[in-house]
């Protein structure tokens, strides 16, 4: 994965190049009381082989940003701008045909929730081999059962053959996860995207998902984005880091700058407010203050900056001006923030990191 940059003048790609490249995302959906802007001028990057965590708190863009890419929006009820190149075609303007023929061959998803996703009346194996057929209409229903058989075996299904003929209500959460991620990979997709995969799963259970998705990721050299609120799950898969916040991003580096040299007030919230084996095992939790904005009015200029104890640090500019994505002294981190570099690492060194537990 590489920084956000802007679009190839061509829609070829090559093996160098990010499989999936956003650029100055916008999502906005129309209602009586305004106008909700979901998602508002996002860019990033996606390589083969590498993982991307986007990370943020409930209403922050994650999971709309993952929806458009994967086409799943109504275009007659919400208004898509920029660009979303899946192997240097772009999504943005596709005819739902031609989205549809991308989707589960190219780009797959695993949702939330599998026992909603799944559908409850057909067979987990019957639903897999359908997916296969789809784009592989040549196949016989022998050959699709046959598929579906191999992909349950294969993400960890014990007796496979067998299980291929119980319906969703008779797997577990772990194992319905597991025939999500089955379905997902079952057309070899280069990019895959994990919206919140572990959630509702215990944390032995979370951990073997996330070590297969890992083991996959592996075999078929896929890019994946794992959308997450668990900054536990990013440090463990991530490669590099989204933080968005009020439908924008406000952080973006490696999982270790992110993890450990955050730059931005929100992200450092975000750490201060999870547990740690590393920090005092006496210290309180420190929550954000207040809730997330309102994406139909969103607060002017940095729109963290009703939550922000250090807004008044430079002025007004934080209550005037939004705050664009820089560069910070590392090479592919940016922030975007209006304190200074060092106003930064002295309120993050006093402040944040002894309760984090980050090493200095």
């Amino acid at each position: 994965m590489t920084a956000p940059a802007s679009a190839p003048n061509s829609p070829t790609t090559t093996d160098k190049d990010p499989y999936l490249r956003v650029n100055d995302l916008r999502v906005q959906f129309p209602t009586e009381d305004g106008v909700v802007k979901a998602v508002d001028g996002v860019s990033f990057s996606v390589e083969r082989g590498k993982t991307l965590g986007i990370v943020g708190e409930s209403g922050s863009g994650k999971s709309v940003t993952s929806l458009t890419i994967m086409g799943l929006h109504n275009t007659k009820r919400a208004r898509i701008s920029g660009e979303i190149l899946v192997g240097g075609r772009n999504v943005v303007g596709m005819s739902e045909e031609q989205t549809r023929r991308l989707r589960g061959r190219d780009m797959a998803m695993i949702f939330q929730d599998p026992l909603s996703a799944l559908h409850p009346y057909y067979k987990v194996g019957s639903q897999i081999a359908e997916a296969y057929k789809v784009h592989h209409p040549k196949a016989s229903r022998a050959e699709s059962k046959k598929r579906a058989v191999d992909m349950l075996g294969r993400v960890g299904i014990p007796q496979p053959a067998r299980r291929a003929d119980s319906y969703p209500h008779e797997f577990s959460g772990g194992m319905r996860q597991r025939a999500m991620i089955a379905m997902a990979l079952v057309n070899d997709p280069d990019l895959l995207i994990a919206d919140e995969p572990t959630t509702a799963l215990d944390v032995t259970v979370q951990a073997q998902i996330l070590d297969l998705l890992e083991d996959l990721q592996r075999e078929f050299n896929s890019a994946i984005i794992m959308i997450t609120h668990d900054l536990g799950v990013v440090a463990q898969v991530a490669d590099e880091v989204l933080v968005m916040y009020g439908g924008r991003a406000v952080e973006f580096g490696t999982v270790e700058q992110v993890m450990r040299r955050p730059q931005h007030p929100y992200t450092w919230g975000l750490l201060a407010s999870v547990p740690s084996l590393h920090g005092d095992s006496d210290a309180d939790l420190v929550p954000i203050k207040g809730n997330p904005p309102s994406l139909i009015n969103l607060p002017t200029g940095c729109a963290f900056h009703p939550r922000c104890r250090y807004a008044g640090r430079n002025g007004d500019r934080s209550l005037t001006e939004v705050p664009e994505l820089h560069q910070v002294h590392e090479r592919g981190h940016l922030v975007a923030c209006h304190l200074s570099e060092a106003d930064r690492t002295k309120f993050y060194a006093e402040d944040i990191a002894p309760s984090a537990g980050v090493a200095q």
